[in-house]
């Protein structure tokens, strides 16, 4: 494998002043709820964030699904879906004023959540459709595709590969953990330095790297007291960024609330993993 070398990529928003994400930059955090559960809820997490970025000076991204189409079971509360989910997400948009990022699951919705969002995600587990990716990197938008719980990182070559095809170069990859068997993942910390070989700054997720697929039977488990020990040794490789799920009251929560950082953890996670960043790449904090 040829290590490609590192670039940063741009997050084209107008609010942003060119802002770019890198391995080698200040670590961005992606954070908000798995699942749109209503508008008010949504423009509230979102408002929250954005006031903790502020607060420690760090780029952040808004997250939030409109459609969690690989739940565990057909009864399972999957979002507001494409309509009302995007009007949502352009609501957060106006009124926090921050850069949105949100999974499509197929090619038919790409194209109308590009119109809102500037970040697609491809799911795991959606990682190796050829179309998908395609049809994402055709948008020209930023494209954040995570590894498969069932590949090696060295096998995200192909799939990069797929995006760059169409011309657009503007990619994030995205470490969630290894499927272990019997409702458990695992995280190959190695797995991080693998993926920054492709030159493009990778992400960590932490949340999804502590669930447990399934373990409730028709839901899944997680075990987030591991986030942030999990999440301080992946800033440590020198990484672009981190992903988590946050909720106000992860009990309550409609989708991943076992595996979800509570909101008022959100300040003391950003000022640890800040440090970390620091003494991986020598930035300010």
């Amino acid at each position: 494998m040829i290590t490609a070398m590192p670039r940063s990529v741009p997050v084209k928003n107008i609010s942003l002043n060119g802002r770019h994400i890198g391995n080698e930059r200040p670590l961005l955090f992606i954070a908000g709820p798995c699942v749109i559960e209503s508008r008010d809820f949504t423009i509230r997490v979102a408002l929250r964030l954005r006031e903790f970025a502020r607060r420690f000076n760090v780029f952040f991204i808004f997250k939030a699904s409109y459609d969690k189409a690989n739940r565990s079971s057909v009864s399972s509360f999957r979002g507001p879906g494409l309509n009302e989910g995007l009007k949502i997400l352009r609501l957060v948009k106006e009124k926090v004023g921050c850069p949105i990022l949100t999974d499509v699951h197929s090619v038919e919705d790409v194209k109308r959540a590009a119109e809102v969002v500037d970040v697609l995600q491809i799911p795991a587990f959606l990682c190796r459709q050829t179309d998908l990716l395609k049809a994402c990197g055709e948008t020209g938008k930023l494209v954040n595709v995570k590894k498969g719980q069932f590949l090696a990182p060295w096998d995200m070559g192909n799939v990069i590969a797929k995006i760059e095809a169409t011309g657009n170069s503007h990619i994030l990859v995205t470490e969630r953990g290894t499927s272990f068997g019997y409702n458990n993942l695992v995280v190959d910390m190695r797995s991080l330095s693998v993926l920054k070989q492709f030159g493009y700054p990778v992400i960590y997720d932490a949340t999804h790297s502590v669930q447990l697929p399934g373990a409730r039977g028709n839901v899944s488990g997680g075990q987030r007291e591991y986030l942030l020990p999990l999440a301080k040794a992946a800033v440590s490789v020198g990484i672009a960024g981190v992903f988590t799920e946050v909720h106000p009251d992860p009990s309550r929560a409609l989708s991943d609330g076992p595996n979800s950082l509570p909101l008022r953890d959100v300040p003391q996670f950003i000022k640890t993993l800040k440090v970390f960043d620091k003494a991986a790449k020598g930035v300010r904090v």
